[in-house]
């Protein structure tokens, strides 16, 4: 059950949900401004942040003309970067730089099943002042997933901080007679604003740099992420296959 005073805690945070969109993509160029139903992904994106409730804005921060007169057309106000970024999390740091906020929460412009009890979760994280960065984690299923290198795993400790995020099979089973869980690194995050800041003024990681992994930077700094599982939440959209996919999930 929660307490009042957590509660209380929980509801004085300001919150607001911000999306990185880089159009040119390098896997999926233009990605982000694919169909998905009756919407292109980035407004799924956007229209599903939104309609939790959970936030006091969605912002969605973008290098792209195009995507910016996308969001204009559901009422959203997106933030134009004003420098290339090595990063969706530099990007979103940039914006977020000069606001009023204590929680920034991430949504992958590429993650168009987002629902709010995940979110709600992974906010909630922030009721341990300790939690610095968290974000989300969904069990995987099937080896095929395990083994491609299109999706990020990662391993956590007893208290659900993470240990280490790859493309490779972490852990591997040199030992096939137990069985051991797998999970899936799903791309949302969740910052206090100091992290967040803290987080631009390192240079990229070696380890980040290897697995083109953006959160090992805060690993390799000695700063662990709060990871909270969810059930499925679907595909993200990094390659033409996966939007196919999205499309049958639909």
């Amino acid at each position: 059950m929660i307490s009042a005073v957590s509660f209380a805690i929980f509801v004085s945070m300001k919150k607001i949900a911000m999306i990185p969109a880089r159009y040119a993509a390098s896997r999926f160029p233009g990605k982000l401004m694919q169909k998905l139903g009756e919407h292109t992904v980035i407004a799924r994106v956007y229209l599903a942040a939104k309609q939790t409730g959970l936030f006091d804005d969605v912002v969605v921060v973008t290098d792209s003309d195009v995507i910016e007169e996308e969001i204009k057309k559901y009422g959203g106000h997106p933030i134009r970067s004003k420098k290339e970024h090595e990063s969706g999390t530099d990007r979103i740091a940039e914006a977020a730089a000069d606001m009023d906020v204590d929680i920034i929460l991430n949504v992958q412009g590429d993650t168009p099943f987002v629902q709010k009890e995940p979110l709600e979760k992974l906010l909630r994280l922030f009721d341990d002042e300790t939690v610095q960065v968290a974000s989300l984690m969904q069990l995987i299923e099937d080896e095929a997933t395990v083994r491609d290198p299109n999706r990020v795993k990662v391993c956590v400790d007893k208290n659900f901080n993470s240990l280490f995020f790859s493309r490779s099979v972490i852990p591997y089973p040199r030992n096939n007679e137990i069985s051991i869980p797998y999970y899936e690194h799903i791309g949302v995050y969740a910052f206090r604003k100091n992290a967040l800041l803290q987080f631009t003024q390192w240079p990229m990681t070696p380890l980040e740099n290897a697995e083109k992994i953006e959160c090992l930077r805060f690993l390799e700094h000695g700063i662990p992420l709060r990871m909270a599982l969810t059930g499925y939440m679907g595909v993200s959209i990094d390659t033409p296959e996966d939007l196919e996919k999205a499309k049958t999930l639909l």
